[in-house]
Formats: structure tokens, C-alpha cells, sequence
């Protein structure tokens, strides 16, 4: 989706986040926005919290499918990452995480 596409969604969902974090300066790169990493390490301690809330052994990423900034993330920001179990096989289970500023 590009940020002109009318499919986009405009506003959060309608969830409470698994995470909620306000971005420190200590998380900016050389141009003063968030570093992606940083927002890719908390999309995945959200994608374990959903994964916990469906089983209870041990999980572990093993990949991650699809990652697209739309924007970039600012210090101060309050960003919140919404996730949701969109597949639970026998080995391994699949979470969407959301992320909105």
C-alpha cells in the first residue's frame, strides 16, 4: 500500500495496543527520526505478546513477511502496536502487527 492508496486505513484500529511507547531521543538516528530497527525490535516483543496469548509454549520469529514505514516516527511520539493472530497452525503461528504514531 502507498500512502496515496485509497484502501489505506486513515485511522488506528479499534484494539488496545500490546504496546504503547513514547520515542526518546536516544532511539534517533543521524537526521533525527526514530531508527526503523528500533521500531522493528518492538514490533517483535508485540508480536510475542499476541503469540502468548494463543499458546503456551515457547515461540520464537522467524521471519518477518512484509515491513513498510509510511512515515517516519519523531521523538516524543507516542507509537502503538496493535497485533492480531491471523493464522495458528500446529508449529507456528502468524501475527500482524500495526504500528501507528
Amino acid at each position: 500500500m502507498s500512502p496515496n492508496d485509497a484502501n489505506a486505513p486513515t485511522q488506528p484500529p479499534n484494539t488496545i495496543p500490546s504496546i504503547r511507547r513514547a520515542m526518546m531521543p536516544r532511539d534517533t538516528n543521524a537526521v533525527g527520526t526514530i531508527f526503523g530497527g528500533v521500531i522493528l525490535a518492538e514490533m517483535d516483543l508485540a508480536a510475542g505478546i499476541e503469540a502468548r496469548n494463543h499458546v503456551s509454549h515457547r515461540c520464537v520469529t522467524v521471519a518477518f513477511d512484509q515491513v513498510e514505514f509510511k512515515e517516519p516516527v519523531q521523538v516524543g511520539d507516542v507509537v502503538s502496536f496493535h497485533t492480531s493472530a491471523t493464522r495458528i497452525g500446529r508449529t507456528s503461528i502468524t501475527i500482524q502487527v500495526d504500528v501507528w504514531s
